[in-house]
């Protein structure tokens, strides 16, 4: 086998490898020689059957084996014997010359082919130690508990039934049937179902037109689906709906006290306070990490500026851009109800894409040279965690990520991304800063522009954030 780099041009390389008709030669019949001895054909004792006719039954498959494994082979050697990373599958492209190609299958002719390959860009690690990183920090105030029991009462008061009319805050029970240009539609008729007047659950414009009914009253209720509504054959177009009030019930009284607790599986009031505490504080310090790694990743991509492998740029693109797309058909957009082209559209995403890459690899290389593992419990603790999404189907789920590589990959990156995220914080300067509720949760749009799986969730002009997170 002779393989020769014929291109070495920034990031790609491309080598040509010929396998001389001898050599076909031998691996083929090294190859049948092998077959001999397991292969039963009629008329031939086991172990006994000529090459000659091995070759004539099974010469072009076996023929096959043979420049698969080559391939295979060639590709191990070049990238060991050039200490090449890749950033993609080397591409193989053969001898568009069938007659070439067919004298190779019978090892009449050389074999000659060509392997081209992206490496990941060569690149030293920065200093970090002028970096600073702003960690905001709010402590839980006692507002946020006194307003989420609040809500917690409010969800689980009863409703009594109440004479006369319905006012906002009280619910009603109804029938209706819903009808666009005058033709019911599907999801549009519903019985016994409980509108609370007031808590803009419905569709804009419906509750507030059942204030005032009473039960026994029958109420034509004209609205119009929003635009953005998420069925898209609604979105934006006028219905009615025929409604019968079959009840008005009014709200009892909020009772916070240990009873309310207990129906959540608190033993007293003080628990649940305290559970409610630990679960706003949880909230908080998860966005506080955002921020911080917000900030982080911002202050590495500004520290570093090298070549990045195209086809790692475009993969990342093509998934980016189909996800905007997707937004702007089910919340029926355009470009220009979001203030920019098509054209300048790509161009901002291909830039987020390339962020993503660039930080990727920086966060890869960090990991690598800081020995960052993830075990496998740690993989098998986050999948448990994402089959609990999936209720009903855990099995469905569980089976599928065991069985796809690719996907249990998707598992371990964010793990890893995270690790590697706190190793980075020990080599900066981390700064408390106590802020307010409202400076935290600001900005929701500036989240981490991770690695890949890509973590940014930035927006264009007109807002359309840009992923999915890991």
């Amino acid at each position: 086998m002779q393989v020769t780099e014929t291109l070495s041009q920034g990031l790609k390389r491309e080598f040509k490898v010929v396998l001389p008709a001898t050599e076909l030669e031998k691996r083929l019949n090294d190859e049948l020689a092998t077959l001999k001895d397991r292969v039963k054909i009629n008329g031939f004792r086991p172990g006994k059957v000529p090459v000659g006719h091995l070759r004539r039954v099974y010469g072009r498959s076996v023929m096959g084996d043979v420049v698969q494994n080559a391939v295979n082979e060639a590709n191990r050697k070049i990238i060991e014997d050039n200490s090449l990373k890749l950033a993609f599958e080397p591409q193989v492209q053969f001898p568009e010359n069938k007659d070439e190609i067919e004298k190779a299958m019978d090892a009449k002719g050389d074999l000659a082919f060509t392997v081209a390959l992206e490496v990941l860009p060569v690149f030293e690690l920065v200093d970090l130690k002028d970096v600073t990183v702003n960690k905001p920090v709010v402590e839980v105030a006692e507002t946020e508990v006194t307003e989420s029991l609040e809500r917690m009462a409010k969800q689980n008061r009863a409703f009594e039934p109440k004479k006369g009319k319905a006012a906002d805050g009280d619910r009603v029970v109804v029938d209706f049937v819903g009808r666009i240009d005058g033709t019911e539609f599907e999801g549009g008729t519903g019985q016994d179902i409980r509108v609370e007047l007031g808590s803009n659950t419905f569709i804009p414009g419906f509750e507030e037109q059942l204030v005032g009914v009473k039960a026994g009253d029958a109420k034509l209720v004209k609205v119009s689906f929003p635009e953005n509504y998420l069925a898209p054959h609604l979105a934006g177009k006028a219905a009615e709906f025929d409604v019968t009030v079959k009840d008005v019930e009014a709200p009892g009284e909020l009772v916070i006290d240990d009873e309310l607790a207990k129906g959540f599986g608190m033993e007293s009031l003080d628990k649940l306070k305290e559970a409610i505490r630990g679960a706003v504080q949880r909230d908080f310090d998860a966005q506080s990490r955002r921020k911080v790694k917000k900030e982080l990743l911002d202050a590495l991509d500004a520290k570093y500026s090298f070549e990045l492998p195209p086809s790692l740029v475009e993969q990342e693109f093509t998934a980016v851009w189909a996800q905007v797309e997707g937004d702007m058909k089910s919340n029926n957009r355009t470009f220009a109800d979001e203030d920019t082209t098509e054209e300048e559209a790509r161009a901002e995403y291909r830039k987020i894409a390339e962020r993503r890459v660039r930080l990727g690899l920086v966060l890869a290389q960090i990991g690598e040279k800081s020995d960052i593992k993830i075990s496998d419990d740690e993989v098998t603790q986050a999948l448990v965690e994402r089959v609990r999404q999936y209720p009903g189907q855990e099995k469905q789920v569980w089976d599928f990520y065991r069985k796809n590589p690719q996907a249990l990959a998707e598992i371990r990156a964010p793990l890893f991304e995270e690790k590697v995220v706190d190793q980075i914080l020990t080599q900066v300067k981390v700064v408390d800063e106590t802020v307010s509720k409202e400076a935290l949760f600001s900005d929701e749009d500036g989240e981490e522009e991770g690695s890949k799986p890509a973590s940014k969730t930035g927006k264009a002009k007109g807002g359309k954030k840009a992923s999915k997170s890991e």
